[in-house]
């Protein structure tokens, strides 16, 4: 003869002689039931529990419970229809994850500058140390010129120490809704600080910060956006770890999070925020070894020896760190010109997109000194051309007819290359 009692962890079932105990924590949420047997008589006890304890801690994933309760439910209680309908999960796992979280993946091995690696992580430690007595900027300022290289070698020392940051660009400091630039800087530093509450180190890293919160002469307008960006930055560096967003006023801790910006004039933002105890501030002028260095990474594959290498550095030493880049990229015009020559011009389409014969692939040319120097003299005349000609004065200024000046005369010389 065989009974069924209630136990306080599960239903018992007896039978002559053995007892089988169903435990009612394998049955919630529609786990497969595990049955325990014994050979005697006697009550076996699962746990020391509630066994409606599961139901008030629920630490299941609400948009798969929305997916398993496809056909479920009768259609009529579902509403809409398709991708539409209610058992269509709203969020893909990609959702949770931040939109400014960046996986740097530079691959190869490039030249850091030593001053410029000492001073990122010489701040970011600080950040993260508790020092007493010692007030710490919250903002590190990276200016200097154009194409020098600063956000190519902050992603380099952030990749060497093994940070992901999360990183914001001179765009996303305006919009047409007043207050969404502060609102998605607080979002942003906030996410940084969950990475931290996760073990790992994280940093916020505003690209550009003067390009999108500064005033660029009296011709730039100021608007509620610039003021409210800088007032935002302001405050984080004074309370970095409070910071709500906006509605929200719980006082809740969340780790420091170092925050660094780059820029070309820093004169432009607020005064108040540069100041130094909330920036501080790093100056990038790469010397001459640094300029070599930068020029040795890239042309490594090139098989430019180190002294043609200080000779190609030397012969241009205004120019930017990013005028050898175009100048090895200005050596692989020939190759090009020579495939779409081959190839033909009206079957480009077909061998660029979707082709199947695969990626469009080309042999290495070969670099020489002289032929670098004459396609950076190239480039030099094209900057002196875009100084000398300056049509925009004449065109601003009144209606000028054609062969007034002589701007539509043919240029003597090499202009187009």
């Amino acid at each position: 003869m065989a009974f069924a009692l209630q136990s306080s962890t599960g239903l018992v079932l007896k039978g002559n002689n053995s007892t089988a105990v169903l435990s009612s924590r394998s049955t919630i949420r529609g786990a497969p039931t595990s049955v325990k047997v014994t050979n005697g008589s006697k009550v076996v006890m699962m746990g020391k529990f509630d066994r409606w304890a599961s139901l008030g801690n629920d630490v299941s994933d609400d948009q798969q419970d929305i997916a398993r309760g496809r056909g479920m439910v009768d259609p009529l209680f579902q509403g809409g229809a398709g991708l539409g309908g209610t058992q269509n999960s709203i969020m893909a796992s990609t959702d949770y994850q931040s939109q400014g979280l960046k996986q740097i993946t530079i691959d190869g091995d490039y030249y850091i500058s030593p001053a410029f690696l000492d001073k990122l992580t010489v701040h970011i430690v600080k950040n993260y140390l508790s020092l007493p007595k010692i007030k710490v900027p919250l903002i590190l300022g990276i200016w200097g010129g154009k194409g020098q290289g600063k956000t190519f070698q902050v992603e380099l020392a952030f990749k060497k120490l093994g940070i992901a940051p999360i990183v914001m660009s001179a765009g996303e400091l305006e919009s047409g809704n007043a207050g969404e630039p502060a609102k998605l800087i607080r979002q942003r530093y906030r996410e940084a600080a969950d990475i931290v509450k996760k073990g790992r180190m994280c940093a916020l890293f505003i690209n550009d910060l003067d390009a999108g919160a500064g005033r660029m002469g009296g011709s730039t307008q100021y608007t509620v956006n610039n003021q409210m960006v800088n007032a935002t930055l302001m405050n984080i560096a004074d309370n970095p770890t409070n910071v709500q967003l906006p509605g929200s006023y719980n006082n809740d801790t969340i780790p420091r999070v170092p925050i660094v910006c780059t820029g070309n004039d820093f004169s432009t933002l607020y005064a108040p925020l540069i100041r130094d105890g909330r920036m501080e501030k790093f100056y990038w002028n790469p010397s001459r070894s640094d300029r070599i260095g930068v020029a040795t990474g890239i042309f490594k594959e090139d098989n430019m020896s180190p002294y043609d290498v200080e000779t190609i550095v030397d012969t241009f030493p205004g120019q930017s760190i990013d005028f050898f880049g175009a100048l090895r990229s200005r050596v692989y015009d020939d190759c090009v010109r020579e495939w779409i020559s081959t190839t033909g011009v009206e079957n480009l389409s077909s061998k660029l997109v979707n082709s199947r014969d695969g990626p469009i692939s080309f042999d290495k040319p070969v670099m020489t000194v002289q032929l670098l120097l004459s396609y950076g003299n190239k480039l030099v005349e094209e900057q002196e051309n875009v100084n000398r000609v300056q049509l925009a004065d004449a065109y601003l200024d009144g209606a000028e007819l054609a062969g007034n000046v002589g701007s539509s005369m043919p240029e003597q010389g090499s202009l187009l290359g």
